[in-house]
This record gives structure tokens, sequence and C-alpha cells, in this order.
């Protein structure tokens, strides 16, 4: 096992999901201690246990990160057990399209700036503050490749996705120096079970797999990234 994290202290929100696990995974496998958001049970038990080598490495908390407040005492929970937080991955989003915007609920609307927009704000502000104390810290933000393709029937989406880019583009501006970095990637359909159940005649072949886009994710939050800031990496390969 690496251990280019070991003894680093990693929060990933949304880490039991489809690319949340593989995410905690990849940080478990490199040393890393890692706490994650969740907000279903029965798949926190069973990520919890299908990482029993790591268990000692590994917290869960039930947590609604679109809640500024609970999103906030996460992170001081995890900087007061550790006296460290030294990279923040926020995992957490959500799709819906298919409607013309005239055609759809305001409801959806609002949910897609809060999954994919505000759990971003709330947990950015938080760690990028308790980052500072330490002068260090990584933060990588999951934004989409809607974020600049704004397909039809994808309003909402693109709308809160390119939001979540803009958003960390500036913070990453204003963070210049002070020894947080912070970037974003943008996938584009991933090879997920819950995407495969959507999209059961798709070619499955073509979407990234978890464990490659969280390769690049260790690799932006690792000392070999040191250079790249403020960057929204592709990591849709072809498809």
């Amino acid at each position: 096992m690496s251990a280019r994290f070991g003894g680093s202290v990693v929060l990933v929100a949304g880490g039991t999901g489809g690319l949340g696990k593989a995410v905690t995974t990849a940080f478990l496998e490199e040393g890393a201690s890692v706490a994650v958001s969740y907000r279903n049970q029965a798949e926190w038990e069973s990520f919890e246990n299908s990482q029993s080598a790591n268990a000692a490495r590994l917290q869960g908390h039930v947590v609604d990160v679109t809640d500024e407040a609970a999103a906030t005492q996460l992170i001081e929970k995890t900087f007061s057990k550790h006296g460290r937080l030294d990279v923040m991955v926020n995992t957490i989003g959500g799709h819906a399209g298919g409607l013309k915007l005239w055609e759809m609920e305001t409801k959806v609307f609002e949910q897609m700036l809060s999954l994919n927009l505000r759990s971003g704000y709330a947990l950015s502000r938080a760690a990028v503050r308790t980052m500072f104390k330490q002068g260090r810290g990584a933060i990588v933000n999951v934004a989409a490749k809607a974020a600049f393709d704004h397909a039809a029937g994808a309003s909402a989406y693109a709308a809160s996705k390119a939001a979540a880019v803009a958003m960390l583009d500036s913070l990453a501006a204003e963070v210049k120096g002070t020894g947080v970095r912070v970037n974003t990637i943008l996938p584009s359909i991933i090879d997920t079970e819950a995407n495969r159940k959507a999209m059961p005649k798709a070619d499955f072949a073509k979407w990234p797999k978890p464990h490659d886009i969280a390769r690049v994710i260790l690799f932006l939050c690792s000392d070999d990234a040191k250079v790249i800031h403020g960057a929204a990496i592709p990591v849709y390969g072809d498809s």
C-alpha cells in the first residue's frame, strides 16, 4: 500500500455514493484517515463493512451538508478530532434532465441548486477557514461537463454546475498565497450502479470509471500537484 497520504486527514462529502466510495477507498489505501458524510444508513453500513482492513482510519457522519450549520459542524468536528484537515473533497450532486425550462417545476430547480451548488458553498467556506489555521490544504469540488456543455433539457442541472465552477474559481483567486489550493473536476456520465439503472441501454464501456476519476482527485490533492490551483479538469476521456 502506498503511503502518499499517510498521516493526512481527509473529508469526503458524499463518501458512500458511486464516486464517493471510490475516492474514500483510494485515500484509505494511501494511508489517510478519512471522514465521510452520508445520508443513507444502509449505504454507510455496507461500505463500512467492505473497509474492515482500514476501519480504524474511517469515520462516518450522517449529515446534510447542504445545511450550512451542519456542514460547518462537520468540518469543525473533524478538525477537533484530528487537529488538522488536509483535504476536503465534495462529491455530492444530483441530476435532473429531460425537461424544458418552462415545463420544469421550480422545486426541481431549487433541488439542483441545493445539491450541486449549496453543498460546495457550505463545505468550502468552512474548510478554508479551518485550513487557514494550518497554512495549507486542498479542496476539490465535483462539478460536471454540463457546466460548459449546456444540452437541451438540462437547464437547471447545467446552471447549477456552471455556478459551482464559477464559485470555486473565484474562491481559488481569493485564497491565492495562503497555502490552500482549490480545484474542480468535470466528469460526464460516471459508470455507477445508479447511472446504469437509469440508462440501461447505454454503452457503459464508454463511461469513465469511479476509480479512474478518484486517481485524478488524489493527484490534485497531493504535493505532486502543488502548481495546480484554480483549474477545472475534464475527466470524461473521449465519452
